[in-house]
């Protein structure tokens, strides 16, 4: 009788966890390539990050980072900063043209994805200098962002652009998405009432925003005066 076959093992498939913002701690493991089209936010159990958002002072040293690229500073900065300000997908980012931009009013026209809600935010006064800067140095392009040849960026290249930022800045690896989840885990410890964040970062169900809601610590402040 022929030996039997060895069984193949299986492999467990990972689930999908959407915009899901934490999940139990594990001991950092070797990182794993994540299939061809998947959600930078799959396999993130092997990265040995806790967490799906950025803090603060992490955007702060990651946009300081960003302003000191070799090359397109300006640009690579301002990417980071409309997309935390904003809440901006790498999408959405990608997507930004000129004609968005109202520099007259100070405000943005935003327009989401994925069925996601559009909206006109308020343009900062630095965001709107760096976007001026940004203007006076790319070549003629109705989009916002671009590559060295004028062409507008992928989002792949945005995406990749934030990922090589954050090497070595943190103990964990960054994905653009983060930059997403930063803003809305601000606004949230910022106080800012759910249905107000659910707006802003263009929500259709505000159980999405709850998850930003349910992490921030602001509720808890005063329990111990």
């Amino acid at each position: 009788m022929p030996p039997s076959q060895p069984q193949s093992l299986k492999v467990e498939q990972i689930e999908n966890m959407g915009d899901i913002l934490a999940f139990p701690s594990k001991s950092p493991l070797k990182s794993v390539p994540s299939k061809k089209g998947n959600s930078p936010n799959k396999g993130h159990k092997e990265t040995g990050r806790t967490r799906e958002y950025l803090t603060i002072s992490e955007m702060d040293t990651l946009l300081a980072a960003a302003k000191k690229s070799d090359r397109n500073g300006s640009r690579n900065y301002m990417i980071c900063l409309l997309v935390y300000r904003h809440g901006l997908r790498v999408s959405e980012a990608a997507d930004l043209r000129w004609s968005d931009v109202d520099f007259a009013s100070g405000t943005m026209l935003v327009r989401r994805l994925k069925g996601s809600k559009d909206s006109t935010q308020p343009v900062s006064g630095d965001e709107i200098r760096g976007l001026r800067k940004l203007q006076r140095e790319q070549k003629d392009s109705p989009f916002i962002f671009t590559n060295s040849q004028g062409s507008p960026m992928a989002s792949t290249a945005i995406a990749s652009m934030v990922k090589r930022l954050g090497e070595g800045l943190f103990s964990f690896p960054v994905h653009v998405h983060m930059l997403r989840h930063a803003c809305g885990y601000y606004l949230a410890n910022k106080g800012i009432d759910t249905r107000t964040i659910q707006d802003y970062l263009g929500h259709r169900s505000i159980a999405n925003t709850e998850r930003y809601t349910a992490l921030a610590a602001g509720k808890f402040k005063g329990l111990w005066d």
